[in-house]
């Protein structure tokens, strides 16, 4: 048998209850700890594929989340509005890679700090050209979306 006709497998068996079948007992796995590890095995190889479909660049869901807030909290937390910030984010995603927007949103956040330990982050050349990608990318999403 495949190794993942062999997950699968070990997952129906899992989901019919019979979980004695596809672990061994003798490694203490049994009732819910024995099904969450078989459905681990069975779910191993989906998460692997999953992430050689993952683009470096790719934005993570929280990312996401927190801009579409962000933007619904600046430009009111209406439906039309929702649907605007998703399309902003969208846009922003296609024109910066993740690591420049991480880049800017850290400049940004750090920046906030008062004092001689935020001037660094809101002076260097650095934080300034990572701002300004990140400035460019939203108002090219304001034009598209807004």
């Amino acid at each position: 048998m495949t190794r993942i006709a062999s997950h699968v497998y070990n997952f129906n068996k899992v989901m019919q209850g019979s979980l004695e079948e596809t672990v061994p007992m003798k490694l203490g796995f049994g009732g819910f700890a024995g099904a969450t590890f078989a459905l681990t095995l069975a779910m191993a190889p989906l998460g692997a594929a999953a992430q050689e479909r993952m683009r470096a660049d790719d934005y993570p869901t929280v990312a996401v989340a927190e801009y579409v807030l962000a933007c619904m909290k600046a430009n009111g937390e209406t439906r039309p509005i929702l649907e605007k910030c998703s399309c902003s984010i969208d846009v922003i995603t296609t024109l910066l890679p993740y690591s420049r927007y991480e880049a800017a949103e850290g400049f940004l956040s750090l920046g906030q700090i008062t004092g001689e330990r935020g001037v660094i982050f809101r002076t260097s050349e650095q934080a300034k050209e990572a701002i300004q990608y990140l400035r460019r990318a939203q108002v090219e999403a304001e034009l598209r979306c807004f």
